[in-house]
């Protein structure tokens, strides 16, 4: 035997001995590590944390909430060159290997044996890679390795080339919190799979191996040479021919960060559905792809948005220009560079766009909003911004642009639906809308301020601030439950309360600091006087007053034990207002606000369906209990005398079915005759007193009243029309004064105003029903007694039945012209 053929000889025998050996230490290692592997079947149901997210009453998307953006697709979800860009990155005998790739090991095996580096590029396919993202840590070992591999066989016996594939495409990291390809396209490109060009699918494939430090927003250099490399590859297995390649790889990338598409701006209510659900669920509200339905109506609340953020800025510049919002240095040889920072630092808020100012001269000022665009501001565009001297004074008119405005002033502009451009500057003040529906309590649109991004404080809900004479209501309805009527004569003039313990005395004024003598109840809303509303409140009782007014839904602490409760010196957020006033538009029951409807998790199923209180005065069970309650509840109180004790709470709400869902009936909180009385009055306020300017809505149906509190620190109105109930607040955190000249007819009526017109377009009008026990009579309008029919001058008012038949006995008595009504204490 020749000295070659035996050293063939040795070599063929070594090789057979190391491959056996290495077969037998497969086979070992396949003995020891297959048992501990873990279940692949867990993958066919595997729980990827998907983000919360928060709809409108209309579907339309408020909110997401969660670390982790993504949303998982099906295969068959995936175009084929999206699909194809990711195997050609990665694996591209994906469909055609066993789970492993034997080419890619060797060659990976060829690097361990020839170089120094224990890691080396090569040898995970697609389902080594689902095999680690799901089971194994990021360690590196050989036996890491080795577990993978099994694994990925393992997985290849059980789950479909899809099955895999899409774990991989849904499981995958691409930097700025984009998990999986869905949510990389919308981030990246603001697409969704569908609409991804080629090259941008190709980028996305590219983003996996370097998610933080090579993604195209990052660097976008290194990203592009990735992006072409999978082109190429693509190429090169034949995916894509030539030309195809070749336009790709000429296309510009236009990555850039795109947020989630919020098609409603309501970040108060979302954050309020945050809130709840992390108390309902856990911290794993945030990961379980929970779907959230609430009652905000999506137009509804656009509305809002609209008319707080335009009543504010109206508000502001009626107070003068208090300056720019920063100031840079600019030579004449700046370019863009020298002013984009300023603009990086600050967002679009509340619509207003911050801005640059380049030049500034007599007629106009050229302004940067961007390092490409500019916007030219003319006089007209200033016009406002009088210097700001205090809250009630303000600088000479503008006369010149450069009055205002120089040369790196760092300001804010505002653009109106034409397209107009204004100067703008972010208000001192803040406002808050809510709306409920009256007879359920469903938010349907809610503002805590100018801006949630400015500040997140919601001063719908958890402002406490001092209602003033838009709290008179509740004082008069109490007021109509001790024998008061809209007729009945009171006296507006100086008085003076002592308080011998303490020394002190208080003497409440009117706001214009004028008395109207005696006057009618009815008159005296209308024009919303305050010695009035004293003196039927110190004849009322404040202890029963109080009682009573807590069945509106204000907590008793917040109702001070004083005569100063009939101006509205207690506090309430704006929610608390409205739902106080729902009971005058309802009929008389309490509904408690509510904003969640539905909740289900991300297979639909529902976990949480909202059963609300319901006013329902049109219900059957409603309708069937007015014989045991009165006149529908109208007896639900048995007030008694003056000296009685207070009412007592009503029932618990009953569970009933009315036709196929359930309904909880609201528990009536006043008689259904006070109801009425309040609302007739509070429609006068809006036909001819304080809220006067409301009837340029043109409805019947419209009511409400004012609010000024002492300095101008608050201003109010809260109303009704169509199924609304409304409030509308503006005042400023610090509590400082608004302004001399700012009363609620002026800073808070209209934004009430411009959200009505909007909510009520196209709604029926919503006149209550005339309850039993209500009456119509005449009235001399000077003293307020009844008259027989035919009198000249007289007018109609309406009663409660038992106060006609009191007030006609009293009209039998022999009276005196010099003496008062009974009701009439001073």
């Amino acid at each position: 035997m020749t000295l070659v053929r035996r050293l063939l000889r040795l070599a063929l025998l070594a090789s057979l001995f190391f491959g056996v050996m290495g077969i037998s230490g497969l086979a070992v290692l396949y003995w020891l590590i297959w048992p501990t592997l873990p279940s692949v079947e867990s993958l066919r149901d595997v729980r990827l944390q998907i983000p919360l997210v928060v709809f409108t009453a209309d579907d339309k998307l408020m909110a997401q909430f969660g670390e982790t953006r993504r949303y998982p697709v099906t295969v068959a979800e995936v175009p084929d060159h999206v699909r194809l860009a990711f195997i050609a990155a990665e694996d591209a005998h994906f469909y055609s290997h066993p789970g492993i790739d034997w080419r890619g090991i060797s060659r990976a095996i060829w690097l361990l044996a020839t170089t120094r580096d224990r890691r080396v590029p090569g040898g995970s396919t697609i389902t080594q890679q689902v095999a680690k993202q799901f089971f194994l840590s990021p360690e590196y070992s050989y036996t890491r390795k080795l577990t993978e591999i099994f694994l990925a066989l393992k997985m290849e016996g059980e789950l479909s080339k899809d099955e895999i594939l899409a774990l991989y495409l849904n499981k995958s990291f691409f930097g700025n919190r984009a998990y999986g390809v869905a949510a990389a396209a919308e981030f990246y490109y603001g697409k969704t799979l569908d609409q991804l060009a080629l090259e941008e699918a190709a980028m996305l494939a590219s983003i996996p191996k370097f998610p933080s430090s090579g993604n195209p927003v990052v660097n976008p250099q290194r990203a592009l040479l990735r992006r072409n490399y999978v082109l190429e590859r693509m190429r090169e297995n034949e995916f894509i021919d030539e030309a195809t390649y070749a336009a790709a790889l000429a296309a510009p990338d236009l990555a850039k960060p795109h947020e989630p598409p919020v098609e409603i701006d309501a970040p108060w209510v979302a954050e309020l559905v945050r809130l709840e659900a992390v108390e309902r669920f856990g911290d794993v509200a945030l990961t379980n792809g929970y779907r959230i339905r609430t009652t905000i109506d999506g137009r509804l609340q656009e509305a809002a948005n609209l008319a707080t953020r335009t009543g504010l800025i109206s508000y502001d510049q009626r107070h003068g220009w208090r300056g720019a919002e920063a100031k840079i240095v600019l030579t004449e040889s700046d370019t863009s560079e020298a002013w984009l920072s300023a603009l990086r630092d600050r967002q679009v808020i509340g619509g207003l766009i911050p801005a640059v100012v380049l030049t500034a001269g007599d007629e106009v000022a050229t302004l940067a909003i961007s390092d490409t665009e500019t916007v030219e501001l003319p006089l007209a565009g200033v016009a406002w911004a009088r210097a700001y001297l205090s809250e009630n004074s303000r600088g000479p008119a503008v006369a010149k642009v450069s009055d205002v405005l120089s040369r790196g002033d760092v300001v804010r502009l505002a653009r109106d639906d034409a397209g107009i451009w204004s100067l703008g500057q972010l208000p001192q003040a803040q406002a808050s809308l809510v709306a409920l529906d009256h007879e359920t309590g469903a938010v349907r649109a809610l503002t805590g301020g100018f801006s949630f991004a400015l500040n997140k404080f919601n001063r719908a809900t958890m402002s406490q601030r001092q209602p003033g004479s838009s709290f008179k209501p509740f004082v008069y309805a109490s007021a109509f439950e001790r024998g008061f009527t809209p007729a009945s004569i009171v006296l507006d003039a100086p008085v003076v309360f002592n308080d011998t313990g303490a020394g002190k005395s208080w003497r409440p004024q009117n706001d214009n600091q004028t008395f109207a003598g005696p006057m009618r109840l009815r008159e005296a809303m209308v024009t919303s006087r305050n010695l009035v509303s004293v003196r039927v409140l110190d004849a009322v009782g404040i202890g029963f007053a109080r009682r009573y007014i807590e069945q509106f839904g204000f907590a008793p602490e917040s109702l001070p034990a004083n005569l100063s409760l009939a101006l509205g010196a207690n506090s309430a957020p704006p929610m608390a207002m409205a739902r106080g006033y729902a009971v005058f538009a309802n009929g008389g029951y309490r509904i408690t606000p509510w904003f969640l409807d539905r909740i289900q998790d991300r297979d639909g199923a529902l976990l949480f369906q909202a059963v609300p209180e319901s006013a329902c005065s049109s219900c059957s069970q409603r309708i069937g209990s007015a014989s045991a309650d009165g006149a529908d509840g109208n007896e639900a109180f048995d007030l008694g005398p003056v000296t009685a004790p207070p009412p007592s709470v009503p029932e618990p709400p009953a569970v009933i079915e009315d036709a196929a869902s359930a309904t909880t009936l609201a528990p009536r909180a006043i008689d259904a005759r006070t109801a009425y009385l309040v609302h007739s009055l509070l429609r006068d306020v809006v036909k001819r007193g304080t809220g006067r300017a409301a009837s340029v809505l043109g409805r019947a149906d419209i009511g409400g009243k004012t609010g000024t509190t002492n300095d101008h620190r608050d201003v109010w109105f809260s109303g009704f029309g169509g199924p609304l109930v409304v409030t509308a607040w503006v005042g400023k955190d610090d509590f400082s004064p608004l302004g001399n000249r700012e009363f609620a007819s002026l800073a808070a009526l209209p934004i009430w105003i411009d959200f009505m017109r909007i909510a009520l377009e196209g709604q029926p009008e919503h006149l209550p029903a005339l309850p039993e026990g209500i009456v119509t009579a005449l009235i001399n309008p000077s003293s307020g007694r009844l008259v027989p029919p035919g009198t000249e001058g007289a007018i109609a008012e309406i009663f409660k039945s038992e106060d006609i038949s009191r007030i006609e006995r009293q009209a039998d008595q022999q009276i005196t012209a010099d003496e008062r009504e009974a009701f009439d204490i001073f």
